[in-house]
């Protein structure tokens, strides 16, 4: 949810880490830039026989400023996450990893680009529009500020790295206003074209509406507790497969507190994106099927209903909807534009 926290998310990738001789203090020490100290070695503090390193070196350079590789991990903490959360395998966890800091260097690039271009335009964000955009983004996912906080702390970041990243994304979204929407229009030719590639995109993904009754299992729980917790599943599954109104089921059982207000349901999403033994169950299921409880380890038992699948609307029901993401893709688009501009005009050097 909480990539690029105020909508769409950006690079979502990895870790590892990457170490320098301390011979490269003379590189480091010749850049007005870093002041970083590096007598100690020439001194000889350092015993020869010792496998001295530093773990820091700049991965790129905008204009004077050095990005910093303590920098652009501290950045990729969120992502790291999600790869470690998702990714078993090392090697996968790796390419997934060397991916995401690639891209997300060029956005931290670009992050250093719009400020310079912010600075000439006199633009800036006031701690007040921080806030309103927290709201927003609050708002948008139906939770408190304090709950969208606390999801992103979950994700490795402190209530000052969230700030900070919708900080940026508020100066960049007055930057596009100022120097791209100009740029951008749209016709009812723009928004047909861009009907039929959501209709390719939805009917490629499959997307599914799954309800689901999620029954936690108390931390230390004993056998005889899961068992009975798995008993009452069973007989929730009987009751709803006996025609008793799923919803209300979903109130009366579901320890997830928003589920009783959405029936159980997150919204319709690609059926390659549900959790796999959620996946397997609803692959043999029909619409209005309850599939038997599953279990997730001690954490959970859920009890997974297919939804009345969504349909494909006609163009003439979604027009401005499509004219909203055509005009999105085209400012898209011309935000790479002048992006790349922008890289002209300033000195880039990316060393990572």
């Amino acid at each position: 949810m909480l990539r690029r926290w105020s909508s769409t998310p950006r690079s979502r990738r990895n870790r590892g880490v990457v170490k320098t001789t301390i011979a490269a203090c003379a590189g480091f020490a010749s850049s007005a830039a870093l002041a970083l100290t590096c007598g100690a070695a020439s001194l000889g503090v350092f015993a020869k026989t010792a496998e001295a390193s530093i773990v820091e070196r700049v991965v790129a350079v905008v204009g004077e400023r050095p990005i910093l590789l303590s920098d652009l991990r501290h950045r990729a903490r969120p992502f790291l996450y999600r790869i470690i959360a998702t990714t078993q395998d090392p090697a996968q966890q790796a390419a997934h990893e060397t991916e995401m800091f690639r891209e997300l260097l060029n956005r931290m690039i670009d992050d250093r680009l719009e400020e310079h271009a912010a600075d000439q335009a006199h633009l800036g964000v006031t701690p007040e529009e921080v806030d309103n955009a927290l709201r927003n983004v609050a708002g948008q996912a139906k939770i408190a500020v304090h709950e969208l906080l606390v999801e992103a702390k979950r994700q490795g970041l402190t209530e000052q790295d969230y700030r900070d990243e919708i900080r940026r994304q508020v100066l960049e979204g007055k930057l596009i206003q100022l120097r791209v929407r100009g740029r951008v229009h749209v016709t009812d030719q723009d928004a047909r074209t861009s009907y039929d590639h959501w209709v390719k995109e939805y009917q490629t993904q499959q997307p599914v509406d799954v309800r689901i009754i999620a029954m936690r299992i108390p931390p230390s729980s004993t056998k005889a507790l899961i068992d009975a917790r798995m008993k009452l599943a069973q007989e929730i599954v009987a009751r709803a497969r006996g025609g008793e109104d799923y919803c209300k089921l979903v109130q009366q059982f579901s320890d997830e507190t928003r589920g009783g207000q959405t029936c159980g349901s997150t919204g319709p999403q690609p059926i390659d994106a549900l959790q796999g033994p959620i996946q397997e169950a609803v692959r043999s299921m029909k619409e209005g099927d309850v599939a038997d409880p599953i279990r997730f380890g001690n954490e959970a038992i859920l009890i997974v209903q297919l939804a009345k699948q969504p349909t494909v609307p006609p163009f003439d029901q979604v027009k401005d909807a499509m004219s909203d993401r055509a005009l999105g893709e085209a400012m898209e688009r011309q935000r790479k534009l002048w992006l790349q501009e922008l890289r002209r005009g300033v000195y880039v050097d990316v060393r990572l």
